[in-house]
């Protein structure tokens, strides 16, 4: 399959160079390149990929950013930066793919427990660009989130399925900040199942894609999570593995109908 006849979008997955330094206190990566997820997505009729910077580089983004540089245009960009980082090198990253920015709630190296100062730093000037927030959060962190995004109207993407694992109850009070989130325009990554507390295949997740799902309508989008970092290298799931539970969620004929759209988001 050529590169031209491959439509698809994955949008999340990550780069590697074993000897680019990393932050102390989080995993070890070893060498994932871009031309390894290519030719894998190219495979399932996926063209296109989103790179998020991985927590481990902290605002260091040399290495996303000179992978995009090796096909401008095809792929598009996640950052993570400092709040001091400047207008002219968000607009440099603009240039080279980047549409959003990544706060982590979640990781050892992430942003910590209060985000509401890096919101307030970050969300205007994104908004300015176009760009959206990409959360990495757990479930009980989305009430605060959707308070942050109430006064604004930066876009706000969540990452792997807003953090609703298999702990998370039915009339957990999450369900109802996912709503207001939909509500106030948000969209949903479909990704990271490993990260949700269950196994593959990942088939107890399905009814809660669909409820959320109903609730994101069409502001939904999938990623692998490659190279899935929470896993061993030798215990890398297949790649179409990551994307059956939204075909077991949505249908065939819908799955596809999302996976083949140039998202919004990344225009």
């Amino acid at each position: 399959m050529s590169d031209s006849a491959a439509e698809g979008w994955d949008c999340h997955v990550h780069v590697f160079d074993a000897s680019v330094p990393v932050r102390a206190g989080h995993y070890q990566p070893v060498d994932h390149r871009l031309a390894q997820i290519e030719a894998t997505a190219l495979g399932q009729g996926v063209g296109h990929l989103v790179l998020v910077q991985p927590s481990v580089y902290g605002t260091d983004n040399t290495l996303m950013l000179d992978a995009l540089a090796l096909e401008p245009g095809r792929h598009r960009g996640v950052a993570v930066v400092a709040d001091s980082v400047s207008d002219a090198e968000l607009d440099a990253m603009h240039a080279k793919g980047v549409r959003g920015v990544r706060l982590n709630l979640v990781s050892p190296v992430g942003e910590g427990p209060n985000p509401a100062r890096r919101f307030a730093a970050l969300a205007p000037r994104l908004q300015r660009r176009g760009w959206h927030l990409q959360w990495y959060t757990n479930a009980e962190q989305l009430p605060r989130i959707a308070e942050l995004h109430r006064a604004s109207d930066v876009t706000s993407v969540l990452d792997h399925l807003a953090g609703f694992g298999a702990h998370v109850t039915d009339d957990h009070p999450a369900w109802r900040a996912a709503e207001l989130l939909a509500a106030h325009g948000a969209w949903l990554k479909l990704s990271g199942w490993y990260r949700l507390d269950v196994q593959a295949p990942y088939t107890s997740l399905v009814p809660r894609i669909r409820r959320l799902a109903d609730l994101f309508g069409e502001r939904l989008v999938w990623g692998s999570d490659w190279p899935h970092t929470k896993l061993s290298p030798d215990a890398m799931p297949p790649y179409a593995e990551t994307w059956q539970p939204v075909v077991d969620a949505l249908g065939r004929k819908a799955a596809e109908a999302m996976r083949s759209r140039h998202p919004p988001i990344y225009l």
